[in-house]
């Protein structure tokens, strides 16, 4: 199994799928209630394994690591499709040992979403080269590509790497963004 540029030395011992819907229940006074499917649905991967062997304390720091990089990444698993998941959940399930470390982790799949953050549309047309504007006063926005940087992104528009990234507070670490993700320009 594989995230990001993490791979497991062992595939994990246990593997659970859930898959999930949205749905809302409205109570309806003096009768019953009605269900209202709202879309969208996604799939929640758990699972538990173990590191045995003199650097498994390390190889859960590597995975703890990857862990707090934060945002999406492409999850691969020996017998299902490769998709794009948040790494949501890492426990280890006892106290860890140099030479034993028992852990438990939870991916939510991400089936295209928003790519980066919830960001207000309206009326966009497309002005430039993989970027918009929109209509009524809005700022340019550009879709990151893969091999796009923030740096380059400024240098691209002749905007200020600190205004940029001023301009884009859904952005947490600058230097990890990510290709489909919307940068506004300033």
């Amino acid at each position: 199994m594989r995230y990001k540029d993490y791979t497991w030395p062992h595939n994990p011992e246990i593997y659970t799928v859930e898959n999930r819907r949205r749905v809302a229940v409205h109570r309806v006074p003096f009768g019953p209630c009605v269900f209202q499917e709202l879309g969208g649905s996604y799939r929640i991967l758990r699972g538990e394994g173990e590191f045995t062997g003199p650097d498994a304390y390390d190889q859960f720091r590597q995975l703890e690591a990857v862990f707090q990089e934060g945002g999406p990444g492409q999850l691969a698993h020996p017998v299902w499709r490769v998709q794009r998941a948040y790494f949501v959940s890492l426990r280890a399930e006892e106290r860890p040992l140099p030479d034993y470390v028992r852990y438990s982790f939870e991916f939510w799949e991400d089936r295209g979403g928003y790519g980066g953050g919830l960001t207000e549309r309206g009326g966009e047309t497309p002005s430039r080269p993989g970027s918009q504007t929109g209509g009524g006063g809005s700022r340019a926005v550009h879709i990151v590509k893969k091999g796009d940087t923030l740096w380059g992104i400024a240098r691209q528009y002749g905007a200020a790497l600190t205004d940029l990234i001023a301009a884009n507070p859904q952005i947490k670490n600058p230097n990890l963004i990510y290709p489909g993700n919307e940068v506004r320009l300033p």
